[in-house]
């Protein structure tokens, strides 16, 4: 008995010892994100097969399933500054604040420990890049809404790869200062228009930021009721960052699906699901990359925290019906570009309606209910697979996702 005991112990200890740690890093964040997001656009995926049920999102099938509480240092109710903080450097801070303590102490995030480690680093948002989330894996600012000194700080980072929606408030608060896209071309940065220019720089630059087509920098990655054949979405972009930032010592990258959060915030249940659905495309992405590289990848899926309080079912009853929604989006699919909610396909009843009225009617149509137009306190789901997944199971507060992440990548946190 003592030899089997001492032969299972010595096993344990080799196979510890051998596991091998996370070479490539993906931590996807949908912002505003919770279990019920998730549920909605998982029925949804049934309703697309004319059944009732849940059809499986890529990232929920994932093997490892956990929970993380959003708190924030002063609240219950995390704003996204306080929470991306959280996720990115470990540490509580107040909401409002990015990067720092709630004494105005700076921290460290963990893209800055992978690129101190010799890792590459890409940051990537649908939304604004120097926004809440991004911004709390690069800035420092005790007001997350100083959009321009937060861009600011972006240059000075060194990380390979920054993509997706472009600056707010890119010449400062009166429109009165240095265009930031001068600033961070003079630091090195080689900054990217479309897909097509893209193509055409990436090979060339040491250091890039893929936006839009010219014109369109300033904004986020559209809805897809906006959505234009020319527009980058968040899997293009999430493609665009591994391809640029693979090399043999590794990468990070952190990308946020900002516009769940935004969708959710106007109860709009189509653009919440549809919004989901991008943000699963872009995990996809990293889930191929993964099945390349499956003893050395690691992918985490999580949230900042809840908005809208959505749920399956807002009355008495047992009634959920997502058609309305699946109707929205074939008649998206067959506008061939026209970018208006309204089609001769589209109920009568749209025409005169403002989009607040819109998207009430749907929810009430499909029996989605929600709680507010703001965030909720509750827990949000933590997905993982790869490397070190198993470190991501059962309950944990987000300011442990990071030290986790860093514990699997084998780097000191």
């Amino acid at each position: 008995m003592r030899k089997f005991l001492v032969f299972i112990l010595t096993l344990l200890v080799v196979t510890s010892c051998s596991e091998k740690k996370a070479k490539y890093v993906f931590l996807f964040i949908g912002d505003g994100m919770g279990f019920s997001h998730v549920a909605v656009t998982e029925a949804f995926k049934a309703t697309e097969k004319g059944v009732i049920g849940s059809e499986p999102l890529t990232f929920t099938q994932f093997p490892i399933l956990g929970m993380a509480t959003t708190h924030s240092a002063n609240e219950f109710i995390t704003c996204s500054s306080a929470a991306g903080t959280a996720l990115a450097a470990g540490i509580k801070t107040r909401n409002g604040m990015l990067g720092v303590t709630p004494d105005t102490t700076n921290v460290t995030a963990i893209s800055y420990k992978f690129h101190d480690a010799g890792r590459k680093v890409g940051i990537i948002s649908s939304v604004t890049i120097n926004h809440a989330t991004p911004g709390a894996f690069y800035a420092h600012n005790p007001s997350r809404s100083d959009y321009y000194a937060i861009a600011k700080e972006l240059p000075e980072t060194g990380f390979e790869f920054f993509g997706g929606g472009g600056f707010a408030k890119p010449f400062g608060k009166e429109d009165s200062e240095r265009p930031i896209y001068e600033i961070v071309a003079e630091k090195g940065y080689t900054i990217s228009y479309g897909m097509e220019d893209y193509m055409a720089l990436k090979d060339k630059a040491e250091k890039i930021i893929m936006l839009q087509e010219k014109g369109k920098e300033e904004n986020v990655l559209p809805y897809k009721n906006e959505l234009e054949e020319s527009d980058l979405t968040l899997a293009q972009v999430v493609d665009a960052a591994v391809k640029f930032l693979e090399n043999e010592k590794g990468f990070f990258i952190m990308a946020e699906g900002g516009k769940i959060d935004w969708a959710a915030h106007s109860n709009d249940v189509a653009n919440t699901i549809f919004e989901t659905l991008d943000f699963d495309a872009a995990i996809e992405v990293a889930y191929k990359f993964y099945q390349q590289h499956p003893d050395e990848t690691l992918i985490v899926v999580t949230a900042d925290h809840e908005t809208g309080g959505i749920s399956l079912g807002s009355s008495k009853g047992y009634k959920v019906d997502l058609t309305i929604v699946k109707e929205i989006l074939d008649d998206i699919e067959d506008r061939d570009g026209k970018t208006e909610m309204e089609s001769e396909e589209t109920p009568d009843v749209f025409t005169y309606m403002s989009a607040k009225e819109i998207n009430s009617y749907v929810s009430d149509k499909a029996s989605v209910g929600w709680t507010t137009t703001g965030h909720t306190g509750g827990a949000v789901p933590v997905f993982a697979i790869g490397a070190g997944s198993s470190l991501f199971s059962g309950r944990m507060d987000n300011t442990d996702i990071p030290k986790k992440i860093c514990k699997a990548a084998g780097i000191a946190f």
